[in-house]
């Protein structure tokens, strides 16, 4: 909180040139009353009038920009302890962190919460950005200092693929261009950074996992023996004749086609939206997970989770949800609550009063049926999900299964 990153994002769409014409005069306009005649970025993601007032940032803003190189979208996360839930949401699909530090406080109860945070979501690039840079008169051992004290953090958090880049989000050093006020430091700026990092990487093309979303049975003269299965691929790779087995039914089949856009291919992978056809008839609805024969997939009724609660009102064992793992829904229970993780230290509370908003907890959760699942530190894209409340049908809870 008060590092400086609504203002960094701001910087960053405003040096590369990504803001519309209207919003540099609207931001232009509330920024009068400032005595250096300066433009508040900050503005930019600031959209609720409660976070102007006080500013801070409360809810998770989204900003699309693009270079010629790359296309981002930036999700501005609050800081605040009250908002952690909505740190998690905006974590919950990135590719990459930043933490920002504010270079005259160094490390903080903060940067090491929302290192926690970016650790159990499984965030596998984080970016550790020194800020306000420009108020320690762009001191290399300050830098090189907050640098060791991180690393500690890093490093009992098993945080891979860190990267530490010193900024001053307020006058624009070493956002999109390097500046002589950071001379000393021999890496790249923040934006030519994040054009280069890999994240195709990211993809997990071992695991064959497609969640069935809708069944195609036109039943036409034309098509009348058309049975397709539509969805998107989450992982892995499927090629036409590989054997496969329906989840979590268990029943085993073919690939007969696969199909894009009407067209028929040979192969599929991860993040393409196909319909595959098998090739025999069997009994599979939305919800259902085709993955491929010899892989292996835990289907069970009952599994621990790590549950992030997103409600006012507080948890019970013994409460029922509807629980939405991909494309599935089921009635689920919360059935016992194990403990409560203190995510300033990652210490294990077993004597708790309640669970309440924000608070983050291992549970067990049991469902109607079983679900096809894999846990989540080994494919993250089956092994989230949320729960839902049901009369009032707002998400509960997020849930990373162990």
């Amino acid at each position: 909180m008060d590092d400086g990153k609504s203002t960094l994002i701001g910087r960053l769409l405003y040096d590369s040139k990504s803001i519309m014409i209207d919003q540099l005069e609207a931001i232009e306009k509330q920024s009068r009353n400032k005595e250096d005649g300066e433009i508040d970025l900050a503005l930019l993601t600031d959209g609720l009038r409660a976070e102007r007032e006080q500013g801070i940032t409360i809810d998770v803003a989204y900003k699309y920009f693009s270079t010629p190189k790359r296309k981002f979208i930036i999700a501005d996360a609050p800081g605040h302890i009250q908002y952690t839930r909505n740190m998690i949401t905006g974590a919950s699909n990135a590719n990459l962190a930043i933490i920002l530090i504010d270079a005259r406080n160094g490390v903080i109860e903060q940067t090491r919460r929302h290192s926690i945070i970016a650790s159990l979501l499984g965030i596998k690039h984080i970016v550790v950005a020194i800020n306000k840079m420009d108020l320690v008169n762009y001191s290399q051992d300050i830098y090189n200092n907050i640098v060791i004290d991180y690393a500690q953090v890093a490093n009992s958090l098993k945080l891979e693929n860190v990267s530490y880049i010193p900024i001053s989000a307020i006058t624009g050093d070493n956002i999109v261009e390097k500046t002589e006020n950071l001379s000393w430091f021999e890496g790249e700026s923040l934006l030519s950074f994040l054009e280069a990092v890999e994240v195709q990487t990211d993809t997990d093309l071992k695991h064959a996992r497609f969640p069935v979303q809708y069944v195609i049975r036109p039943q036409t003269e034309e098509l009348h023996d058309y049975r397709g299965y539509a969805g998107k691929i989450v992982s892995g790779i499927y090629k036409k004749g590989d054997s496969v087995i329906v989840q979590p039914a268990g029943i085993e089949s073919r690939i007969s086609k696969i199909e894009i856009g009407g067209k028929e291919v040979e192969e599929a992978f991860a993040h393409q939206s196909v319909v595959i056809h098998l090739e025999d008839d069997i009994d599979i609805s939305r919800g259902d997970l085709i993955a491929k024969k010899d892989e292996l997939l835990q289907v069970h009724q009952e599994f621990d989770v790590l549950l992030c609660w997103m409600d006012s009102k507080p948890l019970k064992a013994g409460n029922k949800y509807i629980l939405q793992h991909n494309s599935k829904t089921i009635r689920s229970v919360v059935k016992n609550i194990e403990y409560k993780l203190n995510v300033n230290t990652l210490q294990k509370e077993y004597d708790f009063e309640k669970i309440g908003l924000n608070d983050v907890i291992r549970a067990t959760i049991k469902t109607a049926a079983p679900i096809a699942y894999d846990t989540y530190n080994i494919l993250q894209e089956n092994g989230g999900a949320i729960l839902i409340d049901e009369t009032s049908l707002v998400t509960v809870g997020a849930c990373m299964i162990q």
